[in-house]
């Protein structure tokens, strides 16, 4: 079988170039349907020679909360029909790498030992677009481990001034 990839970039570049402006609620809503699709027994009861497209296009869309697009409901049908569903949360992932490219902005995930209140994370976030020079959406997991500091991850640029890392240089710096 071809790469996932391979499979869900001409989708999501044709959702692209077919939807309208408000790109970030259709990202959304495509985001909500790949996370359905992506459990095990809806594949399993997708993959059933004895279950029609439409059925399962009624399944997912009865399980998904927000309200769908046309967009989303055409997408979702033609990818049901191909059999194509296991791709749909790579088609999600790319669209919305599609979405961020052209609005400018980019996706941070910023790991601290902490909860950060909402006002330090404004604070952090502006700081942050200053040394990435993009506007950033910022999204905070939680890592006891790294003992204090953040390390934050925009693409493949990582960023780490968490306690765990500075205790690592020095341990390096100590056995050379």
């Amino acid at each position: 079988m071809a790469e996932l990839a391979t499979i869900a970039r001409p989708y999501a570049e044709a959702l692209f170039k077919a939807s309208g402006t408000d790109r970030a609620a259709l990202a959304e809503q495509v985001q909500a349907l790949a996370d359905v699709a992506a459990d095990a027994q809806l594949l399993h009861f997708a993959d059933d020679p004895r279950v029609e497209s439409a059925q399962v296009v009624e399944l997912i869309g009865s399980v998904v909360k927000t309200p769908l697009s046309d967009a989303a409901k055409n997408l979702l049908g033609a990818v049901i029909d191909n059999g194509r569903l296991p791709a749909l949360p790579e088609i999600a992932a790319m669209f919305h790498a599609l979405v961020n490219a052209s609005s400018g902005v980019s996706d941070a995930t910023i790991h601290s030992a902490f909860a950060i209140e909402p006002a330090q994370l404004d604070d952090v976030v502006s700081t942050l677009e200053k040394r990435f020079k993009r506007k950033l959406n910022a999204h905070v997991v939680i890592e006891p481990e790294l003992i204090g500091g953040i390390r934050v991850v925009v693409g493949d640029e990582v960023l780490d001034t968490s306690v765990r890392a500075r205790l690592e240089q020095m341990r390096v710096a100590l056995t050379a």
